[in-house]
């Protein structure tokens, strides 16, 4: 079960991400992934480009910037969340207000809790499917997740960040239900 403090759910989150960049193969890091044109290494791409731009509009924070993830994924990915982790584990800046037109003002952790935890936990399924990895998503946080999404089904669609919804047999566990809602298959598996 993962933890619902800001700081020590994005360090289960991120960390098991983590593990998953170890656990892929050389050869794994251009294979394709569940998102359209994306490779394997392009949905590390994604999480470490937009997360520091995002915080640029509402804030003073500054990522540390790793290597490429065309170099190196696992390490881009690394410097990139421990970055991010020294920023929650800092009580007066996770305590900052982050201000932005578009979600509004909130302190630093929970902006970091509500848009960026939760995507590295979406893509942790990319990322393990792309990679021929078991994705191990929490079914707590799957289910918390996809009950707070569903009510707000057509505004998340219009925004463009989300796929059709893809459905799922009844009775589906939570984490199946969350890449369903989301616009993933969640029976994708990579092409041989």
């Amino acid at each position: 079960m993962l933890d619902d403090r800001p700081a020590e759910r994005h360090r289960q989150v991120a960390g098991h991400f983590a593990e998953l960049t170890r656990g892929a193969a050389p050869d794994a890091w251009d294979a394709p992934s569940p998102v359209p044109e994306w490779a394997a290494r392009d949905v590390v791409r994604h999480l470490v480009t937009w997360f520091p731009q995002f915080l640029a509009g509402g804030s003073d924070v500054v990522l540390l910037a790793g290597p490429s993830v065309d170099d190196d994924p696992v390490e881009a990915w690394r410097v990139h969340a421990d970055s991010v982790q020294r920023v929650l584990d800092d009580p007066e800046v996770a305590a900052l207000m982050f201000t932005n037109p578009h979600t509004g003002t909130m302190p630093l952790a929970q902006a970091i809790d509500r848009f960026y935890t939760a995507d590295i936990f979406l893509h942790t399924w990319d990322l393990a499917r792309a990679t021929g990895q078991e994705p191990g998503l929490d079914a707590d946080f799957a289910l918390t997740m996809v009950e707070g999404m569903e009510p707000m089904d057509e505004v998340l669609r219009s925004s463009g960040q989300y796929g059709p919804r893809v459905e799922v047999p009844e009775g589906s566990d939570a984490p199946t239900r969350l890449i369903g809602f989301i616009g993933r298959d969640p029976f994708w598996t990579a092409p041989a």
